[in-house]
């Protein structure tokens, strides 16, 4: 074995696929990408997630406690890449990516027509907000798009580098 910087921990650990988290607030739909969230219960969803405080997103997010994870494919990398790399305190991400938003159910928040499932979101703990930026969220509406079969998601290792879902095997599993 040898020393690995404690820096580069997090590329061991990354739990899930990089997902883009809408918000609305002031009259404006904003979206970021997220790789840094985990699954925390099942029923209900429940997912936390850690929402930096110099993102746009996260005064809207602290605001409405409202949000939307859509999760994107594979095909939509390049774009998911330009979301993360500008800030949406100078641009219209979805006019200048070309991504469509339509209306959600539950919340003000848009989901993303591009992506092959939604989540809508509602804040449910925020006591881990001010000292570690992170957001528990309850699911309250799923959306897939059935068009998108077996998409490939991405995740994300660190400093641009990010591995495509791979093989799936199937194992017996005595859980219910």
């Amino acid at each position: 074995m040898k020393d690995l910087p404690l820096s580069d921990v997090y590329q061991l650990l990354e739990p899930g696929p990089v997902v883009l988290l809408t918000t609305f607030h002031n009259g404006r739909a904003n979206v970021m990408t997220m790789s840094w969230h985990m699954m925390v219960e099942f029923t209900p969803p429940l997912v936390a997630c850690v929402v930096s405080r110099v993102d746009y997103s996260f005064a809207a997010l602290r605001a409405t406690r409202e949000c939307v994870i859509a999760v994107p494919a594979v095909k939509l990398a390049p774009k998911v890449v330009k979301i993360g790399n500008c800030s949406g305190r100078e641009i219209d991400k979805f006019e200048t990516l070309g991504l469509t938003p339509l209306p959600a159910e539950c919340i003000a928040a848009p989901l993303i027509a591009e992506c092959f499932a939604n989540l809508e979101c509602r804040v449910v703990e925020m006591r881990l907000v001010n000292k570690y930026d992170l957001f528990v969220l309850e699911v309250l509406k799923a959306w897939r798009d059935p068009v998108q079969r077996n998409p490939k998601t991405i995740h994300h290792r660190g400093y641009g580098v990010f591995v495509v879902d791979g093989e799936t095997i199937r194992l017996r599993s005595l859980m219910p």
